[in-house]
């Protein structure tokens, strides 16, 4: 398995792989990254400043999950958001969750930001650990606006 920065041809296999683990996962489609419409067009998306998306892929060009980096939304400072991680369950537990997040963190402090947010859902207990685990704490409410109004998990992590 690799990690790579996204490219224009993986957005298909991409945007399955992220449903897919979402309705495994039964995450509501309202109020999540399950309808943004940048889900189906995620290479463009990371093509803004300051971001990043990264995918695991093996030889054969399968997408098995990701995770990015971009500017928090609707929020004024200086914070990222650690976008869209999710993984298929074929490479769970192999320690992927752990480099993708040191990827992305790294790339976040590259870029300049301060701190590091992430917002998930209270039944992805494996997915809190793995963040609580690399220096992410939990946070009373919400910060920005990400259109995500059904996450009520929310982290943070100064960089």
């Amino acid at each position: 398995m690799t990690i790579r920065e996204i490219r224009p041809e993986d957005d298909p296999l991409l945007a399955r792989a992220i449903r897919d683990v979402l309705i495994e996962m039964n995450v509501p489609k309202k109020g999540t990254a399950y309808e943004d419409a940048a889900l189906d067009q995620m290479y463009e998306t990371y093509q803004s400043p300051k971001s990043v998306y990264y995918v695991v892929s093996d030889e054969s060009g399968s997408i098995y999950g990701g995770a990015g980096i971009a500017p928090l939304m609707n929020y004024e400072g200086n914070v990222c958001e650690l976008q869209k991680m999710y993984f298929l369950p074929q490479v769970r537990g192999k320690g992927i969750g752990r480099k993708m997040i040191e990827t992305c963190l790294q790339a976040a402090r590259e870029f300049g930001f301060d701190q590091c947010y992430i917002e998930t859902m209270p039944n992805m207990k494996t997915a809190q650990q793995l963040y609580l685990n690399n220096g992410f704490h939990y946070i009373d409410q919400p910060m920005g606006d990400t259109g995500h109004s059904s996450c009520p998990v929310w982290l943070l992590k100064d960089l």
